[in-house]
């Protein structure tokens, strides 16, 4: 699987909510199905979604700006949620 190809085809066809504060309040809604967070998420965000029961967390290997350029942004991203693949195959990592 091409994370970066899944990312963007997810990104394009499904519903994949960016940044922190909102990457948060869809965990707390339980709507997230896979959230990916950049090698150097902050880690007060990071403790604070490790504990949640159920959640399945990707760190995406490379910064903010890296996974920004990842979804096809000009901006740092570092950290994304999945609510609804879409046409992508990007929840396949939970499997592997």
């Amino acid at each position: 699987m091409d994370f970066n190809a899944s990312l963007r085809r997810a990104i394009k066809t499904g519903d994949v909510l960016l940044g922190q504060n909102k990457t948060e309040i869809c965990i707390e809604s339980g709507k997230a199905q896979i959230v990916v967070v950049a090698a150097n998420c902050p880690v007060p965000f990071l403790q604070s979604i490790k504990d949640k029961e159920g959640l399945f967390v990707h760190t995406f290997d490379g910064s903010s700006v890296a996974l920004g350029k990842a979804c096809g942004k000009p901006f740092m991203v570092s950290a994304l949620a999945v609510i609804d693949p879409g046409e992508s195959d990007i929840l396949s990592l939970k499997r592997a």
